[in-house]
């Protein structure tokens, strides 16, 4: 790892240190020079402009499907199996990690996002083979998004069905 400013102290330097006081400031130094620097502005609106541009694309995909006859809730579903198929291309191109480095946070539109996180795994330990690689990978990251939401929906069914039962 190379420094950014060869002025400021390297990690020999700060391991040979005997005195705690210099030690602690050359080592706050270091942790300075060698730490990356983000724009934050910047972030926001690279992240703005790729969720704006997936939900735009969603919202094109939305009215072709409505241009073509079909009602505003069977338009919706075709939306979202057409994103969640795209996001899956796209990430078995290689495209949608890319996205994500330049979008940040703004690559984890919902649908897309959970698409990706789910064919990552399963792309990358495919070489391992069916059962062992795709079939236990795919749900590492998913998995307990889809475990939890199961769960809570029932929780939450039960809950409902115990206050709407009627009191004789």
């Amino acid at each position: 790892m190379k420094e950014k400013n060869n002025q400021n102290p390297d990690m020999n330097e700060i391991l040979n240190e005997t005195d705690e006081e210099k030690k602690k400031e050359k080592y706050n130094e270091y942790v300075t020079n060698m730490t990356p620097k983000s724009n934050s502005l910047l972030n926001c609106l690279k992240a703005f402009l790729v969720g704006g541009a997936i939900c735009l694309a969603g919202e094109g995909i939305r009215r072709f499907y409505m241009y073509l006859g079909n009602d505003e809730e069977l338009a919706g579903f075709y939306t979202t199996i057409s994103l969640i198929f795209l996001s899956v291309i796209l990430t078995g191109l290689n495209v949608y990690q890319k996205l994500g480095q330049f979008g940040g946070a703004g690559s984890i539109v919902p649908i897309t996002g959970f698409a990706n996180s789910v064919v990552s795994p399963a792309i990358e330990f495919q070489a391992e083979g069916q059962v062992f690689g795709i079939g236990c990978k795919i749900f590492t990251i998913a998995g307990p998004v889809i475990l939890y939401g199961i769960f809570s929906s029932f929780l939450l069914g039960v809950v409902y069905f115990i206050l709407r039962m009627p009191i004789s």
